[in-house]
């Protein structure tokens, strides 16, 4: 699924317009990334969290050649499944 499958369904389910259905989602996708841009915590309950985790800078190896490199510290965006969603999957 992508986010026109997601606002196709989005629209069928509201009575929407394609278009503003996918208004509606790149919002929410807008919003969620510009809140773990500021390093918020993104809580949707009944599905699960969005976090940010940081990396620290570390040493690792080009697979190639064998060298150390530096590899620079990052933030990453993490994503925990709430109870109900992960109970869905598991039957």
């Amino acid at each position: 699924m992508n986010n026109s499958d997601l606002a196709d369904i989005i629209a069928a389910s509201h009575g929407l317009t394609k278009a503003d259905a996918r208004k509606a989602v790149d919002s929410v996708f807008t919003a969620i990334t510009d809140a773990a841009a500021q390093g918020e915590e993104v809580s949707l309950n009944g599905f699960g969290k969005f976090k940010v985790k940081n990396t620290p800078a570390r040493e690792g190896r080009n697979p190639s050649t064998g060298a150390t490199i530096q590899i620079a510290a990052s933030n990453k965006l993490t994503f925990a499944a709430a109870k109900a969603v992960k109970d869905k999957l598991n039957g």
